[in-house]
């Protein structure tokens, strides 16, 4: 956290040039009568160290702070504008000498304090940046976070707990603070801990639902199912028209074989705008799983499908398409696939994958267009050149399917089966062209390759 104002810094500066000078200055050592030239020199050291500053001159700044320091070793706030221009320069040995004499001066200066911490920050030192934090989170308890996260740096855990604990009673419960609970209990193997946390929290604020959903999360991730089910059912009695519980509830439905109600949950998901794309997906393939082994459900998995109307990737439709393509029904799966690639035309995976079922289902007109436009995009893959060679030759035009063959042999890296193809489709188009001799020769290279695997 940076509160540093440039502004409020200058001014801090010249008033305490200004107002206490004369506090500061031994009158045995220094005659009346130059008094204000002495004043003078100080201010006039410091506003060049200001302005060298501004102009990112740091060891000019550096130099005309050391004069200040020179006339006058009393204020701190040169000690100060010393150490931020020391950290600029990145000589941490210094600034934080300088930062220390500083806060010395003035223990309950904030911003010192946070200039200190910045140098041992970036140093990594987390023992010397814990105690500068201990005595900034007086001023500022968002602080607590960071002291927070530096004990579970040095894996002082325990602390670290404490004082989570500590900001969740102040300030209420905080999904960063919660990563960092988390990531405690991970490191910790605290599930037990984790959960009573979790539990005493759905206790303590029973209307939460976010409570809830991450006891149900952490009850599942236990293997404590029968928990995580009732969890679920508690909160869907208390919001009834709750939206999220059913991210949880679908998936116990059909564990236990309840088709319809996990079917009516997971529609309830697909449509809500509480929930993001990407859970959305997640459900869906988990429905794509139910359904390939309850078939008599397909038709509530295509309407779920297009019941997603926020996936924007196209991944609905691509779970769809798998799904078909298992059950081998090809025309369906490219359908799906084809209007995947609606919403994702630059995946070469689906490229690849609809110019295979378009050879397969002897679309060779399709196939012969769509590889040479995959071409264009994707120059040096050698699938395309293979799949434009096979639909060329298909369509007979074998002198066309010799060209493009040859072109993508140059592309092949550590591939002898894709190699062997190849040579496969040129043996194929030489024996279109009547030239018997380069038709063998090929072939006898497929062989050889293949053999030789």
């Amino acid at each position: 956290m940076k509160k540093k104002i440039y502004l409020v810094l200058l001014l801090f500066g010249m008033l305490t040039i200004s107002q206490t000078s004369y506090a500061q200055i031994d009158y045995n050592k220094i005659n009346q009568d130059d008094l204000g030239d002495f004043e003078d020199l100080q201010q006039d050291y410091f506003f060049e160290a200001l302005k060298q500053k501004g102009i990112e001159n740091y060891d000019r700044a550096a130099a005309a702070l050391l004069k200040c320091i020179e006339l006058d070793k009393s204020k701190s706030v040169y000690y100060f504008e010393l150490g931020k221009n020391y950290n600029k320069l990145k000589n941490f040995g210094a600034a934080e000498d300088a930062l220390k004499q500083a806060v010395k001066m003035e223990p309950e200066n904030e911003w010192y304090l946070d200039e200190l911490y910045d140098i041992y920050a970036q140093q990594d030192d987390f023992p010397k940046a814990i105690k500068v934090l201990k005595q900034l989170v007086q001023y500022h308890p968002d602080y607590k976070e960071d002291l927070a996260t530096l004990y579970v740096k040095t894996k002082d855990y325990k602390n670290a707990l404490k004082v989570l604990d500590e900001m969740d009673t102040e300030l209420g419960i905080s999904m960063t603070r919660d990563l960092i609970r988390n990531q405690i209990y991970d490191i910790t193997g605290q599930k037990k801990e984790q959960i009573e946390n979790l539990e005493e929290r759905v206790e303590d604020n029973p209307d939460q639902e976010t409570n809830y959903l991450a006891l149900i999360y952490r009850y599942s991730e236990n293997n404590e199912k029968d928990k995580a089910f009732e969890t679920a059912k508690k909160l869907l009695e208390i919001k009834p028209n709750s939206q999220l519980v059913h991210l949880a509830l679908y998936k116990f439905y059909i564990e236990d074989n309840k088709a319809e109600q996990a079917i009516a949950s997971m529609k309830l998901v697909i449509e809500s705008p509480q929930i993001k794309p990407a859970a959305k997906i997640m459900v869906l393939s988990d429905f794509v799983h139910f359904v390939s082994k309850n078939p008599e459900y397909e038709s509530d998995l295509i309407e779920a499908t297009t019941l997603v109307t926020d996936d924007k990737t196209g991944k609905s439709a691509l779970e769809v398409a798998q799904y078909y393509l298992k059950k081998g029904e090809k025309d369906k799966a490219l359908s799906y696939y084809e209007d995947a690639l609606k919403k994702d035309s630059d995946n070469f995976g689906l490229i690849r994958n609809i110019l295979l079922l378009h050879i397969d289902l002897k679309n060779y007109d399709k196939a012969q267009i769509m590889s040479a436009s995959a071409l264009n995009r994707y120059p040096s893959q050698p699938i395309f050149y293979l799949l434009n060679g096979v639909a060329l030759n298909e369509l007979n035009k074998s002198k066309d399917a010799v060209d493009t063959l040859e072109i993508g042999l140059d592309y092949i890296i550590d591939d002898t089966k894709m190699q062997a193809d190849f040579y496969k489709q040129l043996s194929i188009a030489y024996t279109n062209l009547n030239n018997t001799t380069k038709a063998k020769t090929f072939l006898y290279k497929a062989q050889q390759l293949e053999s030789s695997n």
